[in-house]
């Protein structure tokens, strides 16, 4: 049976009741609207005084969803505009944690970070969690950059995670490595289009209610700059460190510099600078160039007194693999891109922190 309508789902949508009068459509309550197959997921924004009220209308939605013909499964997932949860979010916790907590089964968290986009991260990200998995650790990776989620493609994910009671989340899995996205609740072509206190909602509720399992390592992608997603992060999470990631040159360098500045006024850790895109080998004539110069991270690793932790090529089969669903260290895993990718992963488990 095919799945329903987008027109469908909303006109069903609109037959629930805002709090406050009107439907929850017309109110400007279902934001980030996922229809695909018999999956209908959305979020539904609210403020922190109306928790207990919206708890049954997001019961009622997901139960007009769930009686429609071709509807597998419904999410209504709640997000407040506040640090803290909705009452239906924190039964079994009555007190309100502060400072950075741990979470629960997870050994490690550690931050893939950048002053800029378009330096790698993300790939970087991948390879990296793949190739811990390949050295036996039990493997996590969040992508929270929410705004530009990539490692559904990167990872070849494509399903759907399903949440059985509507709180928690069972996350997805590939290559050895347990994956949630907020890519995975949109379409590919879908934005989100979110203010901060949605933003921190989501990666709180993506760190604390999906069910990561027992891992080793938990590796979360954020994305580019200094902003909320990094500080909710910072602050509420017990952080084993952060790597950042760089290209050579001297312009990704200043934004890198302001990425490492921001974790230490956060009090967290930097394990260790990556130059990317460091060197290119012709694949005619195997000439080495520098195409965005060369040992400007190494030379800013020093300065700060963080170790080099890797020198990642510049080559076209890294980005073809990523865009293909299989990272170059799971796919070419004895050509020397994907050794660069393995020898940093050997590194930080000899540190301690894989």
């Amino acid at each position: 049976m095919s799945g329903p309508a987008r027109e469908d789902v909303l006109a069903t949508l609109k037959e629930i009741s805002a709090p406050g009068g009107g439907d929850i459509v017309s109110a400007g309550l279902v934001r980030a609207l996922s229809v695909e197959g018999g999956q209908v997921r959305f979020v539904m924004e609210i403020a922190p005084s109306q928790a207990e009220a919206m708890a049954p209308v997001r019961d009622a939605a997901e139960a007009a969803l769930r009686a429609m013909p071709g509807v597998e499964n419904a999410t209504v997932l709640l997000t407040a505009h506040s640090d803290k949860a909705p009452p239906d979010l924190k039964a079994s916790r009555p007190k309100e944690p502060t400072g950075p907590q741990p979470v629960p089964g997870v050994a490690r968290i550690i931050a893939v970070a950048s002053g800029k986009g378009g330096v790698g991260k993300s790939t970087l990200s991948a390879n990296l969690a793949v190739a811990l998995a390949a050295e036996g650790r039990r493997v996590g990776l969040l992508d929270a950059d929410v705004y530009g989620p990539s490692q559904p493609r990167m990872l070849g994910v494509t399903g759907r995670p399903q949440s059985p009671d509507g709180k928690t989340i069972l996350p997805l899995r590939n290559h050895g490595v347990t994956m949630m996205s907020m890519g995975l609740m949109t379409n590919e072509d879908q934005a989100v289009v979110w203010r901060g206190p949605m933003l921190m909602g989501a990666l709180q509720q993506m760190m604390n209610q999906v069910q990561w399992g027992t891992l080793d390592v938990l590796l979360v992608d954020l994305p580019p700059g200094t902003g909320d997603v990094q500080m909710t992060l910072s602050q509420k999470f017990a952080l084993d460190g952060a790597i950042v990631v760089s290209t050579p040159q001297d312009v990704a360098l200043l934004d890198a510099r302001k990425g490492i500045d921001m974790f230490r006024q956060m009090g967290v850790p930097i394990l260790g600078l990556v130059e990317n895109m460091s060197t290119h080998v012709c694949s005619n004539c195997g000439h080495e160039e520098h195409i965005f110069g060369h040992g400007g991270v190494a030379a800013e690793a020093e300065k700060l007194g963080v170790p080099l932790l890797a020198e990642i090529p510049l080559h076209l089969s890294i980005r073809v693999a990523a865009d293909g669903g299989a990272p170059v260290v799971a796919s070419k895993s004895g050509s020397p891109q994907a050794e660069a990718f393995r020898t940093l992963a050997r590194r930080l488990v000899e540190m301690g922190h894989g």
